[in-house]
């Protein structure tokens, strides 16, 4: 009898002992915001905030099966000029539950519709839409459940190009795990490596850009904000940068997709880029969404929201 309950106690210290690192790393990992029972989950909201003395917003939206005790990664969609964040969750339907149940997603509006970078932009400056953006990532983990170690950044046209500008800011650069930027406009980062261009460390990043694209040309050169550079070549840039070593490349879908990949500080897959050849300036999908509408563009062959997701997903 004594050596059953010997053997009792010694089976659970060893589960709790085996149980305790793996609990203690869940609780470092979650934000303030765990606990608190949110309103509405599964429906998209608005959000008022102060940042920088202006009066800013975001829409958020959390999965219809919201656990506020569990930790959750979460997305920042960043939204074209003459836009906002509503327009991008419903283009790029990243709220649907095949994209993001496991995920909370949250869409930033740029002052006057724009995000701060371009010559067309008004309102904010980039150090005010950084700072804007700090702020708001600061505002979800306060509010809902967090896993501070996952947190992306994802952007089309105007918002990529601002994906990309923060991800050449030292403070920008340190809040997001990973980023993607679809069909980029990269009017502060169009000159070379050095160019202004100072991350923190090294970023994970996804660019995916229609070769068709005639309003952010892949081959660069003048933007209705300024010049651009080929994307080619900000590839190029960013590969310094992340010091990528390695470079494959596959063509997909009867060669209409080429899909390059390289090997960055010895981890595989750290930069990433899909070159559409049939996509103009829109989100890519298979299914009809309104910016292929407003081009106009039929569906093409490839889903950007899957696309980056699954990046997210994999440098996690």
């Amino acid at each position: 009898m004594m050596f059953m309950t010997a053997l009792l106690w010694f089976g659970y210290f060893l589960e709790l002992s085996l149980a305790t690192p793996h609990h203690v790393g869940l609780i470092a990992r979650a934000s303030s915001g765990c606990g608190k029972k949110p309103f509405l989950p599964g429906v998209t909201q608005y959000r008022g905030l102060k940042s920088s003395n202006k009066d800013r917003s975001y829409s958020y939206h959390l999965p219809s099966n919201y656990d506020a005790n569990k930790p959750y990664a979460v997305v920042l969609g960043f939204h074209g000029s003459s836009s906002i964040g509503l327009f991008f969750e419903l283009d790029t339907k990243m709220s649907q539950d095949r994209y993001s149940s496991d995920k909370i997603m949250i869409y930033p509006n740029g002052v006057s519709g724009s995000w701060a970078g371009p010559t067309y932009h008004e309102g904010s400056t980039i150090a005010e839409d950084v700072q804007f953006t700090k702020d708001v990532i600061e505002d979800v983990k306060a509010r809902f459940c967090v896993d501070e170690e996952k947190v992306f950044g994802a952007g089309m046209s105007n918002g990529g190009g601002f994906i990309g500008t923060l991800a050449c800011d030292p403070l920008g650069s340190m809040l997001f795990k990973a980023v993607a930027a679809h069909s980029g406009a990269f009017y502060t980062d169009f000159n070379g490596p050095d160019n202004g261009c100072a991350p923190a460390k090294i970023v994970p990043l996804l660019e995916i850009h229609g070769a068709s694209d005639s309003t952010v040309k892949y081959e660069g050169g003048q933007g209705d904000g300024g010049p651009q550079p080929a994307i080619p070549d900000w590839l190029e840039w960013w590969s310094q940068r992340n010091k990528c070593t390695i470079e494959s490349d596959e063509i997909m879908n009867d060669g209409k997709v080429h899909h390059s990949s390289w090997t960055c500080d010895g981890r595989e897959g750290l930069l990433q880029h899909y070159k559409v050849d049939d996509l103009g300036h829109c989100w890519a999908d298979t299914e009809p969404n309104l910016s292929q509408i407003s081009v106009p563009q039929l569906p093409t062959i490839v889903r950007a929201s899957e696309i980056i997701m699954k990046f997210f997903d994999s440098v996690s």
